[in-house]
């Protein structure tokens, strides 16, 4: 094992994380659940049997209709207030630093466990801006992750752009030159590297003349699941509607549920008190009793995964059907690909400015970019792509690894720097 790098690559994402180290002839990417690479970036704390899962078994757990709490999105919570606050979790206060601890830590154990060592040091993928526009507040969310992971375990701790990790191993297929965009597409960021690969490059330890720029905005798959419930699917249970008075029904707690984690802060107390008051003056009785009883049998993230699995199922095809039975008997929601767009089309549109801000910044003419290497989940959205595409006609579009790529290209990285 001594031959072997000392170091891992760890890709945390929003919606889910991978780990990677570089090993002859075997995949870069560790298994960390059931075989699989991918370990969903969720942990549920189980009430009834006082207990903790991670990944596909919090989902699982909570499906199943166990009582506890499901946290989604917490790479979210990096670069906001949000991260110095806590939540209730067993009647205690959980810190969402410490739920965020708890999450690597897992990650470490289980690499470790599948790898048959430890790992003191790691490269860690980061977007290219936790937060837009504000560098003080992207630096606190570096720093924040870095003393996590410091915290559970890693000695030396560094941090690379997710597309550029992505590039890296992409950069293992290729047999001549390119000048490739990235594009990392996740739950949380929407990220772009312009670079230059070939074989010979791969030799060279400081690949920094090779990237010619990178430019990032905070949309993702989360933002396109938020969109899409908001505009096609909260209007079943009020949202938009009307007041006795003639008021809109107060927007708070759609906003609430359609974004991972906020959802639990539908459930206080006077969350709750809030839509007693509104229910006793809305018009649409019967699109509050569905939020009503949404929000009383705590089915929120229910909800949100039908949304999600709605998105998906909208990448591949045309059209697709909610079944919402758990509002009432027999509900179902008919969803197009072409209302997706629509609720979508500001994001799209704001990513693609971001796309041809980047090359105009770079200096790079549209028509110089041989190929798109497409890669994060969110990456597959027809209308993203599309978009993306429009801004380089002539480039080929490439379809990496989804959800392995960061994590491979990280493993390489690690491996550079740590030997």
């Amino acid at each position: 094992m001594s031959h072997l790098p000392r170091a891992c690559g760890i890709d945390f994402g929003t919606s889910n994380s991978t780990v990677g180290w570089l090993r002859p002839n075997a995949s870069a990417l560790l298994a960390l659940e059931d075989g699989r690479p991918t370990l969903p970036s969720a942990v549920f704390f189980n009430a009834d049997e006082n207990s903790v899962s991670f990944g596909r078994a919090a989902m699982a757990e909570y499906l199943d209709g166990y009582e506890g709490r499901l946290m989604r999105a917490l790479k979210s919570l990096l670069g906001t207030s949000l991260i110095d606050g806590h939540t209730e979790v067993h009647g205690r206060a959980l810190r969402f630093r410490d739920l965020l601890a708890d999450f690597i830590a897992e990650l470490k154990r289980r690499a470790e466990h599948e790898a048959g060592r430890t790992f003191d040091q790691a490269v860690f993928g980061r977007p290219v801006h936790f937060v837009d526009d504000d560098a003080v507040a992207d630096r606190r969310a570096q720093d924040t992750l870095e003393a996590i992971a410091r915290q559970v375990g890693f000695r030396e701790v560094s941090f690379q752009f997710e597309p550029i990790g992505a590039a890296l191993h992409y950069e293992r297929t290729l047999a001549r030159e390119e000048l490739v965009l990235i594009a990392d597409i996740g739950g949380g960021t929407a990220d772009f590297s312009i670079v230059r690969l070939s074989p010979e490059r791969t030799r060279h330890d400081d690949r920094r003349e090779d990237v010619l720029g990178n430019a990032g905005i905070h949309i993702g798959g989360t933002d396109f699941d938020r969109a899409l419930s908001l505009e096609c699917v909260m209007p079943l249970l009020g949202y938009r509607s009307r007041m006795r008075n003639g008021a809109e029904v107060p927007s708070s707690i759609y906003f609430q549920l359609a974004s991972w984690h906020t959802i639990n802060f539908a459930y206080s107390r006077q969350a709750w008190a809030d839509l007693q008051h509104i229910y006793r003056d809305a018009s649409a009785r019967e699109a509050l009793d569905h939020l009503c009883r949404l929000v009383s049998r705590r089915e929120g993230h229910w909800l949100a995964l039908q949304v999600e699995e709605a998105k998906v199922a909208l990448s591949a095809a045309p059209l697709t059907r909610m079944v919402l039975d758990r509002l009432a008997d027999g509900l179902g929601l008919d969803l197009s690909r072409d209302a997706f767009a629509a609720a979508t089309q500001g994001l799209v549109e704001r990513v693609g400015a971001c796309v041809a801000g980047l090359l105009q910044e770079a200096g790079v003419a549209r028509g110089r970019i041989d190929s798109i290497y497409f890669t994060g989940g969110a990456s597959g959205v027809p209308q993203l792509r599309a978009r993306i595409a429009a801004e380089l006609p002539g480039a080929r579009a490439v379809e990496g690894d989804l959800y392995g790529s960061i994590g491979a290209g990280l493993a390489v990285e690690a491996a550079r720097r740590y030997g």
